[in-house]
């Protein structure tokens, strides 16, 4: 990761925390990866200079819980990020030739293709699948003198197996699967591999059965042969 990069992001995750609102957030995305070297850190783990992604992903898992009122745009504007719309829906974004954030909501329901709006954040985020997997299981991670939370590698690695398969982009798809065999390996050598089948065996088995065929894709069945000895 460009020390540009993680500067930037780490300088964001700062205003978040001092107004008030980092606890109301999930940071979910590729850069889980880079904050979960810690959690890694006696065992073999992935080398975070293959990890270079500007796409900063916030999960916000119940929006009717933030308190406080915070205009996030203006909050970071001067760091140089600018407003952006993706698509004609109004999908609201923020822009800065480093990074690209934006805020995400758990799909509910018959679900929606409109902008959930975020009043108090002067923000709107956008409403995905699967999302309530990756808040069902979280880590807190020390940074500098505050804590972001994270989804736990088992779950962040399992819910990639489950959507890199809808990825246009076949290289695209293949890292988000590589990566997450790694960080799965990885667990197995922190001694959680009876944590990977019990997350395993929580979700549905429709999504059982999208993380087989996924992995069934790669050459490694090391973690396939784990799954697969939790049925």
């Amino acid at each position: 990761m460009e020390k540009r990069q993680s500067e930037l992001c780490l300088e964001v995750l700062r205003r978040f925390n001092k107004a008030g609102i980092l606890k109301d957030f999930i940071l979910i995305g590729s850069w889980c990866v880079y904050f979960y070297k810690d959690y890694f850190s006696n065992v073999p783990y992935i080398d975070q200079a293959t990890i270079k992604t500007r796409d900063i992903d916030f999960l916000i898992n119940n929006p009717l819980s933030i308190r406080e009122e915070v205009n996030v745009p203006l909050l970071l504007k001067d760091l140089g990020f600018v407003t952006t719309f993706k698509g004609t829906r109004g999908y609201l974004k923020l822009d800065h030739p480093d990074l690209l954030l934006e805020f995400l909501v758990p799909e509910k329901g018959r679900g929606t293709d409109k902008p959930v709006h975020l009043p108090k954040l002067g923000m709107n985020a956008v409403a995905l699948r699967f999302l309530s997997f990756l808040s069902s299981n979280t880590i807190k991670v020390k940074i500098e003198d505050f804590h972001v939370t994270l989804p736990h590698p088992a779950n962040f690695a399992l819910h990639k197996l489950i959507i890199f398969q809808r990825r246009l982009k076949e290289d695209k798809a293949v890292k988000d699967r590589n990566i997450a065999i790694e960080i799965l390996k990885s667990l197995t050598n922190k001694g959680e591999s009876l944590l990977i089948r019990q997350v395993f065996n929580s979700i549905p088995q429709k999504w059982q059965k999208r993380v087989i065929k996924g992995l069934n894709k790669s050459e490694d069945k090391d973690i396939l042969f784990i799954l697969e000895s939790a049925k």
